[in-house]
């Protein structure tokens, strides 16, 4: 680049600090003799680095500086002085000479025991009298006040023998010295530094920016800008972006409808008539307890629909008109209007089911939907989850028809071997698991459960007989392998910099 559009780029602190790269190196000296800040210093320096104009060399160590009593002692004297010339003029007992210091007890007892090691004090009667030794460490100066005067910060592995000497003794006391981490930086001209430094760069004012005011008065006319370093780096810039877990989620609802599937939706809170009953689950069933299910407490209770619950009230006492014999239990209307957060998404199979007519038909449905279980938050639990359901109405389904659906869903996600074993769920039959093979751990992995919906659900619901195909998979294990997430907490950990930089779900 030449010399002269390399300085026609330059900043205004940029051109502050090059005529004195001449002469100084050190970072400490650019800042004192720049008169800019150190933060300003040392954006010119990255900027002139970026330039190829200079190498910012850094040398790490560790350094001495003074603590709050090193400062204090350094203005009042240390301590060992005071107690000494206080006992010069005469003995004086162990109180009256801590009253006389104004030393707190723990300062006062350690000077103490530093005196009488140095054996500049004795105890005579009861009274602290100095020695020989005493008055002579009085009139010189020790290595201890020697150093407290040294230019601080002091390099620790420079010091000299009597300078280390000095150095243990005041370390050994309380916040005399504290030992830092200090980085030292250097600077050197590469050969484009070197030319440029011999260049006469002119001290008049060179802008950054053109701004609507000098535009209006046209003051601009008569001012130098900065050419543009168009190679110049800048900041990265993080631009908004949906959460990739709601990114995932439009994917897998652009997977069902591009296969013919209309969506359905319903609320998070619902009777236990619907997410429980409706789907032939016995009212007594262990998924019912508290351990298990969110109930609310105000409101405690939901209604119910007058025409279907007849219906779905005999089909769990008796079996109503299924042939089947039901759960031989006595209904109750009351463990039925209760409110909960809904355990999973099938409920609102249920209720798509009981709008459907004969001339509506076939149909297919999906969600994509939170549910809400009363689990014991870890690596592979959480109480709030996302749930893929789905739901095939239609006289001709079968079994295959069920696994073919499921498969092609598995393959647009990502997963090309998969299995379904037989299962038991109460409200389908036949009713199969879902497993994927897991490519990197090498063994199969659920993922969730499907079926045919048993004519106890699809009945009452509908009204008539005809082949439900159901699943639902938990959407968390599903795509947490597209971003090798192990611990299933961190889909929703809201962590700045994972938002940021995580991969965006495949299109």
């Amino acid at each position: 680049m030449e010399l002269k559009k390399l300085i026609d780029m330059l900043d205004p602190l940029e051109r502050k600090i090059v005529p004195l790269l001449q002469t100084e190196k050190s970072f400490p000296e650019l800042v004192k003799k720049s008169n800019l800040q150190e933060v300003e210093v040392m954006r010119a320096l990255q900027w002139l680095k970026n330039k190829d104009i200079l190498e910012i060399k850094t040398d790490k160590k560790k350094v001495i500086t003074l603590d709050q009593n090193g400062q204090k002692y350094l203005q009042e004297g240390l301590p060992e002085k005071l107690i000494l010339n206080l006992v010069k003029e005469q003995p004086l007992t162990i109180k009256q000479l801590q009253e006389k210091s104004k030393l707190n007890p723990g300062e006062f007892n350690s000077i103490l025991g530093i005196l009488r090691q140095k054996v500049a004090i004795e105890i005579k009667d009861g009274k602290i009298n100095i020695t020989e030794q005493g008055k002579k460490f009085i009139e010189k100066e020790s290595l201890e006040e020697k150093f407290l005067k040294k230019q601080f910060p002091l390099d620790l592995e420079r010091l000299q023998e009597e300078e280390k000497f000095a150095f243990e003794q005041l370390k050994k006391r309380k916040n005399i010295l504290k030992i830092e981490d200090s980085t030292e930086r250097t600077i050197e001209l590469t050969k484009l530094g070197q030319q440029l430094t011999q260049q006469k760069i002119s001290d008049e004012e060179v802008l950054n920016r053109l701004t609507s005011s000098m535009l209006k008065t046209q003051s601009w006319k008569n001012k130098k800008f900065r050419h543009y370093d168009l190679q110049a780096d800048v900041p990265q810039t993080s631009f908004g972006r949906k959460h990739f877990v709601t990114e995932a989620v439009d994917y897998i609802k652009k997977i069902w409808l591009e296969m013919g599937f209309q969506e359905m939706t319903g609320s998070l809170v619902q009777t236990a008539f619907w997410d429980l009953d409706s789907l032939f689950v016995p009212q007594d069933h262990p998924a019912r307890e508290m351990q298990d299910t969110f109930y609310l407490q105000d409101p405690a209770q939901g209604s119910l629909p007058k025409e279907l619950y007849p219906k779905i009230k005999a089909v769990h006492e008796n079996g109503g008109k299924t042939g089947s014999k039901g759960w031989q239990y006595q209904f109750s209307e009351q463990e039925s209007k209760q409110l909960l957060l809904r355990t999973h998404t099938t409920v609102l199979s249920a209720q798509t089911l009981s709008q459907l007519k004969k001339e509506d038909l076939p149909a297919k449905f999906f969600s994509v939907a939170k549910v809400f279980r009363n689990e014991t938050l870890d690596w592979k639990h959480l109480f709030e989850f996302y749930q893929v359901e789905g739901i095939v109405v239609d006289p001709n389904a079968n079994l295959k028809h069920l696994k073919g659906y499921l498969k092609e869903f598995y393959k647009k996600m990502g997963y090309t071997d998969v299995r379904m074993r037989p299962a038991h769920f109460p409200y389908t039959e036949p009713s199969i698991e879902v497993d994927v093979f897991h490519p990197v751990k090498k063994e199969w992995i659920e993922l969730g459960g499907a079926g045919i919906f048993r004519p106890e659900v699809t009945q009452p619901l509908l009204g008539f007989e005809c082949p439900v195909l159901a699943w639902g998979q938990g959407m968390g294990r599903i795509i947490s392998e597209y971003w090798k997430i192990k611990d299933i907490r961190d889909l929703y950990k809201n962590n700045l910099k994972q938002l940021r930089e995580i991969k965006t779900w495949l299109k």
